[in-house]
C-alpha cells in the first residue's frame, strides 16, 4: 500500500505484467494521461504502458493498493530505455536491509513470506 503524504513521484516506469490498482485515499495521476484517480477508483494498467505516477503536492495523504506481479521496470523519461528494475526478489533485499538497519535483523522479513 503505497502512502504518499504532501505530493510525490514514483519515477517513470512500466510493468512486464497488469497492474491492478484501487485508490482508498487522496488522488493521484500519469503525468502521462489526463486523469485523476479519487477514492474509491479502480485502476488497469496493461503491461508494458510507461507512465510516472504524480501525487499533487496539494494532496494530504494518497493511499492506494496496486496488485503488482512481475517487474516494475525503471525508464528513462526521454528515451524509454530500462534504467533499472525492482521485483520480489529486490524488494525483500530491500526489507532485509531495512529491518537490519532499524534493528529488528534481516531475518524479520521472514514474518512476511510464505
Amino acid at each position: 500500500l503505497p502512502r504518499f503524504r504532501g505530493g510525490g513521484v514514483l519515477g517513470c516506469h512500466r510493468h512486464s505484467s497488469p497492474v491492478h490498482a484501487h485508490t482508498i485515499k487522496g488522488n493521484w495521476g500519469y503525468k502521462e494521461h489526463a486523469w485523476e484517480a479519487g477514492p474509491g477508483t479502480y485502476v488497469f494498467e496493461p503491461p508494458g504502458e510507461t507512465h510516472t505516477l504524480v501525487v499533487n503536492e496539494d494532496c494530504q495523504e494518497m493511499i492506494t493498493l496496486f496488485h503488482v506481479t512481475g517487474s516494475l521496470l525503471y525508464c528513462d523519461p526521454i528515451t524509454g530505455d530500462v534504467t533499472g528494475f525492482d521485483d520480489v526478489f529486490t524488494k525483500l533485499e530491500k526489507a532485509r536491509a531495512w529491518y537490519e538497519k532499524c534493528g529488528l535483523g534481516a531475518d524479520y522479513v521472514q514474518r512476511f513470506v510464505r
